[in-house]
């Protein structure tokens, strides 16, 4: 159940076949499907979808089994007509395109694809287990209800706000779960919300009904995991409607990944689970689901393949997804830890068994040299003209190398002037991302030179708007080691690291290891700009001393000093200030004048007091002689 056994962060669509287990379906990076025996251990059919590399699978499910005819076959006799045997089917694949593939295995070729439901990329598909029909939950926040008899949408309606991230049906086929920003229970007969659950953070990988008991019950319950959780929680559809949290939750040591259990029909029979983790370990977990459990429940037994992920045995798959390791392993369930070491690059031996495989391999024509996987939107090289086709005729056969087609591209804009050739043809947008992408993937210095000289900003933006995903993130790392080195060439990548941040950062920011990976870039950048408020500085400085410098050259020496005043200053005269008016003056025998002309002059004050003083003393001599009396001190004081 675990593909690539944690080793990567990579994890593919795989599933196992329903109620047999004789099958197991792996979706490849590249959109090819791989179906393995679990008996034989050998691949038993492969499948590329047309669209395999634009659009890859997202998601599989396995339908119902149902008996099915293969081929022409006798005619059976009276004891065998009743002996009709069950086979799992019909797979049904999502695509990021918003499509759905139906594939047969007992055809071994495709059954139906399902289109024009969805316009975004489908997140989840799950079977009814009763009627033909099929649901596809999808990026673009709805639900549609497929009828595979038709191949059109019987029904669509919208679950959420947000994508609906995963989708399950219960195994009446009267309800359905969705998992979007919040857990909602659907009515399929009149498609309205029967119940809302909510307690995840993040976004809801995993839906799955534990119990088969009708929810009138209070018996019902169903497993939610979310993303970066290391909690698988229970909860319980109850009839008063009182089942706003979780009853249990299971405890991990990582994200699940992949959930397989034996639900249980009544309370005395337990819920058996089995859980695989990112990490790549395996924890089994079984209880009695009757009622709230307060605690966390750690698993009563974890199983870890050394080297890369019922109690009578269990069914694994590890290892590469090319060739999955396939063992059924005894494990004793009393042990809480069990290790089990396998040599994982001894069992790496392709093999296929002709007689039984059904693999569909495309006719090639044995003249076609196939140089690159082509993308979407790529066009065939624009002939140059007559003159060329002129010299193959003439020349001789040898062909030119790679090395030698890629020396001879220009990729310098054509000038419109005189001298430019008309004939001449510009490479368009599809051809720098075809160029881009080879430079990427062989690292080829030359290439990515190239790509990288040109400096149109629309150019940029569509080169980058038609990368493939896988190739954004070596093309931040190219870009980061490429800034790091001369500034003529950082200002080139600038531009290109400002379209791959306007166009990818939804799909960067997805990724869990991003802090890791742009750790340098980012470092980089924080370290730049502290250096430019200290460059800021230092070119104001050496600005303003530079100036200074310039303007003493300028200046003339001086020869004969200049000793008139540039500016003269005047106090308001006494007459000016009897023409403006004594409105605003204050009186003359008032103190306030008299100290204001004393500060103002004080040997005119001196002057005067000697000559009242004089005075005094003549007319206290004349009082004397007149024989008056001396004054008050009053007076005295009034008339100093």
């Amino acid at each position: 159940m675990a593909a690539d056994g944690g080793t990567s962060s990579l994890v593919l669509p795989c599933a196992f076949s329903p109620k047999s287990r004789q099958y197991l379906a792996v979706c490849a990076q590249d959109g090819r499907l791989r179906i393995w025996d679990t008996d034989s251990k050998a691949l038993h059919q492969e499948y590329v979808p047309s669209a395999h590399l634009s659009a890859t699978c997202t998601c599989i499910a396995w339908g119902p089994c149902r008996t099915a005819k293969e081929g022409p076959q006798r005619k059976k006799r009276k004891s065998e007509a009743g002996q009709a045997v069950e086979r799992a089917d019909l797979l049904a694949l999502g695509t990021a395109a918003g499509t759905v593939i139906i594939y047969s295995t007992v055809k071994g070729a495709l059954h139906s694809t399902l289109d024009g439901g969805h316009s975004g990329g489908v997140n989840s598909v799950r079977w009814h287990p009763v009627e033909a029909l099929l649901y596809s939950g999808s990026e673009d926040t709805h639900i549609a209800e497929w009828d595979l008899q038709t191949g059109k949408t019987r029904c669509k309606w919208k679950a959420d706000r947000g994508p609906v991230t995963s989708l399950c049906v219960s195994p009446d086929g009267r309800l359905l779960l969705s998992a979007g920003q919040t857990i909602k229970m659907w009515d399929l007969e009149t498609k309205e919300v029967y119940r809302r659950f909510t307690g995840h953070s993040t976004a809801v990988t995993t839906l799955c009904f534990a119990t088969t008991r009708p929810p009138d019950s209070d018996g019902l319950y169903f497993l939610s995991g979310a993303a970066h959780d290391r909690l698988l929680s229970v909860w319980q559809v109850r009839s008063d409607g009182k089942d706003k949290n979780a009853v249990v939750s299971f405890t991990l040591t990582d994200e699940p990944q992949h959930i397989d259990l034996i639900s249980s029909d009544s309370k005395e029979e337990a819920v058996r689970l089995a859980v695989v983790c990112k990490d790549g370990q395996l924890h089994l977990f079984e209880h009695f689901l009757n009622g709230p459990c307060k605690k966390p429940l750690s698993p009563s037994c974890s199983v870890l393949v050394s080297g890369v992920g019922d109690k009578q045995g269990l069914l694994l798959a590890y290892g590469n997804h090319l060739q999955p390791v396939i063992e059924k392993a005894a494990v004793n369930t009393a042990e809480r830890h069990v290790c089990l070491v396998r040599d994982i690059q001894a069992t790496l031996t392709l093999s296929m068994d002709t007689a039984v495989s059904k693999v569909k391999t495309p006719v090639v024509n044995a003249n076609v040299k196939v140089l690159a996987p082509g993308l979407p939107g790529h066009q065939a090289p624009v002939k140059a003209g007559r003159v060329e086709s002129q010299k193959r005729k003439t020349g001789s056969n040898t062909e030119m190398s790679i090395e030698e087609r890629l020396g001879e591209i220009d990729l310098s804009p054509v000038s419109g002037g005189k001298g430019g050739q008309k004939g001449a043809p510009s490479l368009q947008t599809d051809s720098y991302a075809v160029l881009l992408v080879q430079g990427l993937e062989s690292k080829d210095s030359q290439i990515l030179n190239k790509v990288f000289q040109t400096r149109k900003e629309m150019l940029i933006k569509k080169t980058v708007a038609r990368l493939p995903i896988p190739a954004v993130l070596p093309l931040v790392e190219e870009l980061t080691k490429r800034i790091q080195g001369h500034p003529y060439s950082a200002a080139l990548m600038v531009r290109w690291l400002k379209a791959v941040l306007l166009q990818h950062t939804s799909y960067l920011s997805t990724l869990p290891d991003l802090v890791s990976q742009l750790g340098v870039l980012y470092h980089m950048i924080e370290g730049r700009v502290k250096m430019l408020q200290k460059l800021t500085r230092l070119h104001g400085k050496l600005y303003l001393l530079m100036t200074q410098v310039a303007a003493g050259e300028h200046v003339h020496t001086v020869t004969d000093v200049d000793h008139t005043a540039k500016l003269v200053y005047e106090e308001e005269s006494s007459d000016e200030e009897e023409g403006s008016g004594d409105e605003g003056l204050p009186e003359e025998d008032s103190d306030n004048w008299e100290e204001e002309e004393g500060m103002e002059d004080e040997p005119s004050i001196r002057e005067d007091k000697a000559e009242e003083e004089e005075k005094d003393e003549e007319m206290n001599d004349e009082s004397k002689v007149n024989g008056d009396s001396d004054l008050d001190p009053e007076n005295e004081s009034e008339e100093e």
